[in-house]
């Protein structure tokens, strides 16, 4: 499982900066006032080969008059527990405050690898300045600046040495596989699981966040043999106001790690919304199988095409990874609750897919040559050979002369080529073009 790196520290140091940098998206909102990160940024980041995944937490304040700093400050305290690398950001424009004191209190009876990070050390004096922070007594520090990258990899290279190395996957060795059933709270999927197995395992009420922990539950009928996994919803981070949810959610995020295939439940009277993006993201970040179930199918009023019309705002929201399944169900009545099990078997099956490389070289050189990658500066991009990679999810290498010039919008014409001539339906495909 990967190790899950807690950003922490007090308001307008910096932390939203360094997960941007470190997830390489600007996920989080960034601005000079302090303060505007009240929830957490979830993303996943890698390095030196081992990936992880990174939590942006609010500032931690004490003594402010803002109504959300003390659910921040329970919320920076359960990432703590959770997490397994703790980053602690300082500003070395402002030195030591009262409040990286109350952080490193904190952080003093924490028996995990914890990082002092002095952020905004862009200079050679402000790396003198930082000797200061030696006062928080954490032991030694690193200097980045978080704006321009400097010092971020010395920083990674010693977070990288505190992790696991990478397990060793056997292609061939066959255990049970997980579904994590993960939704919004209330979609559904304790009810789905319940219908499923034909008993009440799981509690179910009306109340939105009844699931609180990550309930596994072993699935043998009809020739199907798996665990289902009903994880706590994930609702959006800004309405998470109970310590429990918290945790939950985190567990949650854990449970889509280590599954194989995410069944994301959406509720079909309040249509596929951001939160749900948001989990679908997740998952193919994380290189899951993923399969759509729309459930309380039979709760919307429907005319000659309202299915038909559902499913294609929900590609369109999920563009550009549209070959995912989606079905319509419901948990109540039971309808197409087997189509939905086997759909999420099929896409189990699709993960394992691998093509012989001799065949995968006769298919795809034939469309590469037919269909080449555009000039760049008057250079021409040759693909002399491609193969699957040896990886427990379907990832492809391309090896040409001049891999620099093959731009985003050919990789994907490549993959859409990949995904029309061989099942990879519901998988996230990775596709690297490579030195010959």
């Amino acid at each position: 499982m990967n190790s899950i790196v807690a950003i922490v520290g007090r308001p307008n140091v910096g932390k939203s900066t360094l997960f941007n940098r470190l997830v390489q998206r600007r996920e989080a909102i960034v601005d000079s006032v302090s303060g505007v990160t009240r929830d957490r940024h979830y993303g996943k980041s890698d390095w030196n080969g081992k990936e992880f995944s990174v939590i942006d937490t609010g500032g931690y304040a004490v003594g402010s008059d803002d109504i959300f700093e003390e659910e921040i400050r329970k919320q920076v305290a359960l990432a703590i527990d959770e997490a397994d690398i703790i980053v602690f950001v300082v500003d070395v424009q402002e030195g030591i405050t009262p409040m990286d004191d109350e952080v490193a209190k904190m952080l003093r009876k924490v028996k995990k690898p914890i990082f002092l990070t002095v952020n905004k050390v862009d200079n050679a004096m402000r790396a003198a300045d930082a000797v200061e922070f030696y006062n928080l007594g954490l032991g030694d520090y690193h200097t980045i600046s978080s704006i321009n990258g400097s010092g971020t990899g010395d920083l990674l290279d010693a977070i990288s040495e505190k992790m696991p190395e990478p397990e060793e996957v056997d292609l061939e060795k066959e255990e049970l596989p997980r579904f994590a059933v993960v939704g919004r709270p209330n979609a559904g999927k304790s009810s789905f699981i319940n219908a499923l197995i034909g008993e009440d395992r799981n509690i179910v009420t009306n109340i939105a966040g009844t699931t609180r922990d990550s309930i596994d539950t072993k699935y043998n009928r009809f020739g199907f043999d798996f665990n289902l996994v009903d994880t706590a919803g994930i609702r959006k981070k800004s309405r998470v106001k109970e310590d429990l949810e918290f945790y939950s959610v985190m567990r949650a995020v854990r449970s889509i790690e280590y599954s194989d295939v995410i069944i994301l439940v959406v509720d079909a009277t309040r249509g596929f919304e951001g939160q749900d993006q948001n989990i679908f993201w997740l998952a193919e970040k994380n290189r899951k199988g993923v399969v759509i179930l729309i459930n309380k199918w039979d709760l919307v009023e429907k005319e000659t095409n309202t299915m038909r019309d559902f499913e294609a705002a929900v590609r369109k929201q999920i563009e550009p990874f549209t070959d995912v399944p989606i079905v319509f169900i419901s948990a109540l009545t039971k309808q197409r609750l087997f189509k939905a099990i086997e759909t999420a078997v099929e896409v189990f099956e699709n993960r394992k897919n691998r093509i012989p490389t001799s065949k995968f070289n006769d298919t795809m050189l034939e469309v590469v040559k037919s269909y080449p990658p555009p000039a760049t500066k008057g250079k021409f991009v040759k693909i002399k050979y491609c193969m699957q990679l040896p990886t427990p999810t379907p990832q492809f290498a391309f090896f040409c002369n001049l891999p620099q010039y093959v731009k985003d919008p050919y990789k994907r014409f490549v993959e859409n080529k990949l995904r029309e001539i061989y099942n990879f339906t519901g998988i996230p495909i990775t596709i690297y073009f490579r030195q010959k």
